[in-house]
């Protein structure tokens, strides 16, 4: 017999299969690490995935997608009729909820919103209208709010009596407002427990930092350097208070930011990706990429094509045309790094093109001299010979710098043409060092040919 407690999706499949009650699946699912719950979750299809969120109570099935890509759960509810994954999207944190929804299509997303109630449906959609990178749209609108003028002791037995209402927060403050709630400050949860009961909360609130709904992620990241708060309250140019931003929501987004550069720079196009996609959809996305460079590398190959004469006479070469590549490539990718950097902070603009350009091939000369100077010396050591050490040596310092060179502008220029930097700058630095260094290489060697054969 095969022991499912090692595999706890054959178990939760086998529970739905027979129809068991709700209270025993939601029990074998409560005694599983919550490693094994997410992992189990992904290892079932995605219909056994359905079927499980429509038998769970609402809010548990919430809280089971809670740690799921966005993308992924709105695949889910999105092949779900609207009144079943209407329930569930309600128990959802209001930022969670608007991130879900956002990943559907109009259709999808307003067929749900019609289950519920108009004043949750009127929020959904004002919280979709921010950018998703944007304070606006990482904010969530549940948060301890009370008039100025409430009593300690009144505020504090409804935190107790309400703590339904906050469980999607660590409740560290409250926020105390006048009239249609403008911001008068902040109190922290400790300085109300240890307060006079019969003071007002607004004779011991303090100033509030704020942040504007048009606060990028890079505003915030400023932000929470410089403040070590867990959250911060989003005011409109009123003073308004509209929601808050949790610090753990701030870094979820910079991580997934960093996460979709990353996918992007491997050449992955259409965003996360699971291996419990569907297979075309996987095969289509990573293909957008890897069918342009094959017509890339054929260009590359065409240079050593070129100079074949060369390479049959000094078969020493190809050991060093990898090498050159390579490194040269390497030198490339910390400029590209750079320049994403600088693009994302707001320190580099397109305009920037020549200072960019001026600065990096300074940098590249000096690498490229000392890594040139290495492989030669060990060319030279290799096969006895000072020209092949040249040669070689000349050939990655020349590649470094247009490496450098490359890297450093192209995600400038890409930007400029309204492309983007994270998908298109590494297949165009890879091509250009790989045509340049065969060149390099190859037309010297071709120069001096007498002397190294």
């Amino acid at each position: 017999m095969v022991e499912t407690r090692n595999k706890p999706w054959i178990e939760i499949r086998a529970m739905l299969e027979r129809g068991d009650l709700v209270s025993d699946i939601q029990s074998y699912m409560d005694s599983l690490e919550p490693a094994e719950l997410l992992h189990a979750m992904f290892m079932l299809a995605p219909d056994d995935q359905r079927a499980l969120l429509s038998t769970l109570d609402p809010a548990n099935a919430a809280s089971l997608v809670e740690d799921l890509p966005d993308s992924h759960v709105a695949d889910l509810i999105e092949e779900m009729p609207a009144g079943d994954a209407a329930p569930i999207v309600v128990e959802m944190a209001s930022d969670h909820r608007v991130d879900v929804l956002a990943e559907l299509n109009a259709e999808n997303a307003e067929a749900i919103l019609a289950e519920l109630d108009e004043e949750e449906a009127d929020e959904v959609r004002d919280l979709i209208s921010y950018p998703p990178e944007q304070a606006g749209g990482l904010m969530m609108t549940e948060f301890a709010v009370y008039p100025k003028g409430q009593l300690v002791r009144d505020a504090v037995e409804d935190l107790t009596e309400e703590g339904k209402s906050y469980e999607f927060l660590t409740v560290h403050y409250i926020y105390v407002v006048v009239k249609k709630r403008k911001l008068l400050g902040v109190v922290r949860l400790r300085d109300l427990v240890f307060a006079d009961k019969s003071q007002t909360i607004g004779s011991i609130a303090r100033p509030a930092l704020t942040v504007s709904p048009d606060a990028t992620l890079d505003d915030l990241e400023e932000f929470f350097d410089e403040h070590d708060i867990a959250a911060v309250p989003v005011v409109n140019k009123k003073g308004m208070l509209l929601g808050i931003v949790r610090r753990r929501s701030f870094l979820e987004a910079l991580a997934e930011r960093a996460e979709a550069d990353n996918m992007k720079a491997a050449g992955i196009i259409g965003g996360d990706e699971l291996r419990s996609m569907p297979v075309l959809v996987r095969s289509r996305r990573r293909l957008a990429w890897l069918s342009i460079n094959i017509g890339l590398n054929i260009l590359a190959a065409s240079i050593i094509a070129a100079y074949e004469d060369t390479l049959t006479a000094v078969i020493a070469l190809a050991v060093f045309l990898p090498i050159v590549s390579d490194m040269s490539g390497c030198s490339g990718n910390q400029a590209v790094a750079v320049s994403m950097r600088e693009l994302t902070l707001g320190a580099a603009v397109p305009e920037d093109f020549l200072r960019v350009w001026r600065k990096e091939a300074i940098v590249g000369m000096i690498n490229g001299a000392a890594l040139g100077i290495l492989l030669g010396l060990a060319a030279w050591a290799w096969k006895g010979n000072p020209v092949l050490g040249l040669v070689v040596g000349g050939a990655l310092a020349a590649n470094t710098v247009v490496a450098v060179s490359i890297g450093g502008t192209v995600p400038l220029l890409l930007r400029k043409f309204k492309l983007d930097p994270a998908v298109a700058s590494g297949p165009l630095l890879t091509t250009a060092t790989d045509m340049c260094g065969f060149f390099f290489l190859l037309s010297l060697a071709s120069a001096v040919l007498p002397h190294l054969s």
